[in-house]
Formats: structure tokens, sequence, C-alpha cells
């Protein structure tokens, strides 16, 4: 029988030192714990690593952090959200502002700035986001995947740290299932008024199926759920085994039905995730556990060496 062990806090101890306590606690930070676990032998093996990200996670400041893990070899396949590409882009060459969650936000309209929570982003940011995508799409009367746009745009981005630069500089594919519904897609179509842009977003498909099909062991990494996840999930329908290994952090519960809350357990009886694979879900805001997750895996990893 295991018993619980109170946590001991020292001055000075490290995020992965605390996470080893949590093993022997109960509740979120036991889930906490079997996520970094999870994620070691994600790292450190040979998995085929997806990661799917929802959520406001580059406006709230989690945009380096995925930057980095891409250019260090540890994300494989990234599928994520218009909107975090819109302001992965606008970090490129601006900031996101700390602002006030109980703003009166006629006020903020009147100053040109919109909210997401208790983070800004200025008009003129957008505007000059604008610019740079009628800039930048490509003019092409040949039909192009969704992945290979993001490609391109990845390429005129000059600012190393950005998600959509480091995936082009490394190789990695980045499929955005609901390119359309964000700021990107809207210019898209307002450059599709007077130039020729095809995207044939059907075929991202069959390039995600084919990684899928590819990949002998794989794991995932779940930030909030949404279109992304299903994406990802829905791949391994026409594949011979679901994920190895499955992390996903959320704040929604399962009760309502929505994919966002959905157990990786449901994921079990679809096929998607193989019945023996490690999984665990962990509750709580990702822009707390996903730092602490990363930060006491790479602990571990750096001292492997």
């Amino acid at each position: 029988m295991d018993y619980i062990k109170q946590i001991e806090i020292s001055p000075g101890m490290g995020v992965d030192e605390l996470v080893r306590m949590m093993e022997s606690c109960g509740f979120g930070a036991r889930r906490l714990a079997e996520a970094v676990n999870i994620y070691e032998e994600m790292l450190s093996e040979d998995y085929t690593r997806f990661f799917t990200l929802a959520g406001a996670m580059v406006p709230s400041g989690m945009r380096n952090i995925i930057s980095g893990l891409i250019r260090d070899g540890r994300i494989d396949v990234l599928i994520t959200t218009g909107a975090n590409l819109v302001h992965d882009i606008i970090e490129s060459y601006s900031h996101h502002i700390l602002g006030d969650s109980e703003a009166y936000d006629a006020d903020l309209r009147g100053e040109g700035k919109s909210r997401i929570y208790d983070v800004y982003v200025g008009d003129d940011d957008f505007v000059r986001f604008e610019e740079l995508l009628q800039e930048a799409l490509p003019e092409s009367a040949e039909p192009m995947t969704g992945s290979e746009l993001l490609r391109v745009l990845g390429r005129r981005i000059e600012d190393d740290r950005s998600i959509l630069r480091s995936a082009c500089d490394c190789g990695v594919p980045i499929f955005c299932p609901a390119l359309s519904d964000s700021m990107m897609g809207l210019q898209a179509w307002l450059y599709r008024q007077t130039r020729e842009l095809h995207v044939d977003a059907f075929s991202d498909v069959g390039e995600l199926v084919d990684i899928c099909y590819g990949a002998e062991r794989s794991g995932i990494v779940i930030i909030g759920g949404g279109v992304p996840k299903n994406f990802a999930l829905q791949s391994m329908l026409v594949t011979p085994r679901g994920f190895d290994l499955a992390i996903q952090l959320t704040t929604d519960r399962p009760e309502p039905g929505g994919l966002s809350g959905a157990t990786l357990s449901e994921a079990v009886s679809w096929g998607k995730i193989e019945a023996e694979a490690r999984r665990v879900t962990v509750y709580g805001d990702a822009t707390i556990n996903f730092p602490l997750l990363v930060a006491s895996t790479l602990t571990r990893l750096q001292r492997r060496r």
C-alpha cells in the first residue's frame, strides 16, 4: 500500500524536484507528475511526436516554448488553430500587451485595442498583419495544400522564434484544419478577390494520414482540444494502430459532451488511442501546466546526457 507523502518546499528547489514530489500526492498534482513521466518517454525514445495547440496560447506567452520544442526536434507534427498562427505572425514584428480582464471593453474599442481575457492586441498590429499577408500570400493557379501554404508564409517571417518560421526551417509540417476560421482566412479571401490562390484543404488529410501510417510508435500532446485535437485523433481511424502515448491539458470537463473535455479513454473506444497506451489528462490552466510539463521533462533529459 502506497501512502500520500506531504510535499516539502525548500528555497531554491527546481521545477523537476517539485514535480517528482507530486508523484506521491493526490488529485491534479499526481496527474501532472504522470504527464511528465509520459512526456519523458515520448521525447527520449523513438516516437513520432504529434502536438496539437488550441486556445490563446501564443497571446498568453507560450509561443517560444513551442518554437523551441520544434527547433530541438521534439515536435514532428504540429496541428493548431488559425488564431494561434495569426498571433505568431504578430509577435514576429510586435508584442501583445498585458491588460485587465475587468476593463471596460467599450473604452478599449475606442482606444483601438482588442482584448483576449487579460491580453490586448492593437489595431495597428492587425493593419500591419494585413499588409504582410497581402504581400506574402503566393499567387498560384495550381492548388496547394494548407500545410504548403503555411510553409510559404513561414519562409517570409524573419523572426527565428516564430512557430511558423521554426517549422519551416526544421521541415516540420503544420496543419491548420480550420484555417479559414481566423484573420488569416479572412485575408486569404480578400487576396482572392483580385488574384489567384487555390488551397485544397482536403489534401491535408491525406498528408497527415500518411504520417500516421509511417509511425511505428506515436505520441501526442494535446493542449486545449477543439479542431486540432480531433484532426489529429481522427487520422488514426484509418491506420492499424492508435496513439501509444497521450497527454491532454485542458480546463474542460467531459459531461457536456464537447470534444475539448472528452477523455482520452473515450478515444480508446474509437480506436484513436491504443487500449494499453500510457495516457493522462491534466485538468487546469495550460498556461501553468504546460510550462511545468516542459521544464520538468527537459531537466530530466539534460541529466541523462
